[in-house]
């Protein structure tokens, strides 16, 4: 299996190389990965990748051709950026932090830590570039298939965005993460035997094309592939598409099959999908499903379903696949306290001339309750907070993995029963509610002193 060491910025190795030439890799650091701004506009958002993380920590090792690499890179000068004696380093090298995380499936907000790496300073820093890579995709994935699926309200949503994904990787990722989110089954055949998602897809316009007919093309499929039997009608005209698709629903009746439906994939998905509905229904097949696709999102099925769309399966591609209207969500990685060895852990703090991006000092945890969550500091304790549920729990202990990832099926069904705790005002697409995220008193005090020292403002 290939390594992943490298799935880093340079500035990470540049500064875990530092941190050992200045004596400082075994200082013990809290780092917490989190963001900003829920994406979409939304009023929530869905934690994935954490099991694609924990794959990416189990695999982190430096192999020689990694080590080869680093000890290519050179620096302005031309001259090596590491030595030898830091090569060696990275040869030794043996994940070490305690890392915490909010499980795969839980509905989250902006600055709570999904994720929290205790350790060793150097350590903590070199795993920021991947861990930010992972959890920021698959989290936004994630969210924007929520989004796709609560517009649906019950209808079947297929991911189809494969040959639109960036790159297989993205693709692979892509469409677990959108499983995660509530969609019921992905084209995506490699997702399918990588993540045990289920699968689905019949024929394209090319199969149309390929025979003198449609109707003989449509005759054709329901002869090869009976069990699977869903006629893309649009390749001319669609309602001409229908009426040969009922004629084949007939001549399968009287061999003891059923048609399974029809996609619509152009033109006025609303207008054709009811007079498709009522032509079948004429005929006497009720039960064959209109399937729709073409650049669909969670707004144009929101206002297909306003007119009346007699849609009962959504094929969503580029809009979900790519986050259309929200290419990243934002993700940041900051190191909120550090304890130089023999020393007592000090909170850290980073400001900015906008407050959304001063970041909150200590060793965080997320505490949740049935009217808002909490954020506060392990350090300073919580003694002001009532019981809830800490939404952080253990993944590594010092490197040993304390926490067995779920199957991906418990994942999205904790999605699905996350999203049903929350009031639909959270949920809507035009001005969602914000939902209540607080500091800790003590927390909040602390930020609030360190914020006025840092500006010389502290009396």
């Amino acid at each position: 299996m290939a390594s992943v060491a490298l799935l880093t910025d340079l500035y990470q190795l540049t500064m875990a190389y530092g941190y050992w030439r200045s004596g400082k890799a075994g200082d013990e650091a809290a780092f917490h990965l989190l963001f900003r701004e829920n994406p979409f506009g939304g009023g929530y958002t869905i934690a994935a990748g954490l099991e694609t993380a924990i794959r990416y920590l189990d695999r982190l090792r430096f192999d020689q051709s990694d080590l080869d690499y680093v000890r290519s890179l050179t620096g302005n000068d031309g001259t090596s950026l590491f030595g030898d004696d830091f090569i060696d380093v990275l040869r030794r090298f043996e994940f070490g932090c305690d890392v915490d995380a909010i499980p795969e499936g839980t509905v989250v907000f902006p600055q709570e830590p999904l994720v929290r790496v205790r350790g060793p300073i150097m350590q903590a820093q070199i795993v920021e570039s991947a861990l930010l890579n992972i959890i920021n995709f698959q989290s936004l994935i994630a969210t924007k298939a929520a989004r796709v699926v609560y517009a649906a309200k019950g209808d079947v949503v297929l991911d189809f965005g494969l040959r639109r994904a960036q790159g297989m990787d993205g693709a692979s990722s892509a469409s677990r993460a959108a499983y995660i989110g509530g969609c019921h089954a992905t084209s995506n055949v490699m997702a399918g035997a990588l993540h045990g998602i289920p699968t689905r897809g019949t024929h394209a316009h090319s199969w149309v094309m390929a025979f003198p007919t449609e109707l003989e093309a449509f005759e054709t499929w329901a002869e090869v592939m009976p069990n699977n039997a869903v006629l893309l009608v649009d390749t001319y005209d669609t309602l001409d598409g229908v009426r040969h698709a009922i004629e084949v629903a007939k001549t399968m009746r009287t061999r003891g099959r059923e048609l399974q439906g029809i996609r619509l994939d152009s033109g006025d998905l609303a207008s054709l999908s009811i007079q498709a509905r009522r032509m079948f229904d004429d005929a006497g097949f009720p039960k064959v499903l209109i399937a729709a696709s073409n650049e669909l999102d969670e707004h144009l099925i929101a206002s297909l379903k306003d007119q009346g769309a007699r849609i009962d399966v959504w094929g969503v591609g580029t809009r979900l696949i790519t986050a259309y209207d929200q290419p990243a969500l934002g993700g940041v990685y900051k190191l909120t306290a550090i304890r130089p060895k023999g020393g007592a852990w000090q909170h850290k703090i980073k400001l900015s001339e906008q407050e959304v991006k001063i970041s909150t000092p200590g060793v965080l945890q997320v505490r949740r309750f049935a009217s808002g969550d909490a954020i506060w500091d392990e350090l300073t304790g919580a003694t002001a907070l009532a019981p809830g549920t800490d939404l952080l729990v253990p993944i590594y202990r010092a490197g040993k993995r304390v926490y067995d990832p779920p199957p991906l099926e418990d994942v999205r069904r904790r999605c699905k029963e996350q999203l049903a705790r929350f009031d639909a005002g959270i949920k809507r697409f035009e001005n969602p509610d914000p939902y209540p995220v607080d500091l800790e008193p003590r927390l909040f005090d602390l930020k609030t002193r360190l914020i006025a020292e840092a500006r010389g403002l502290a009396a």
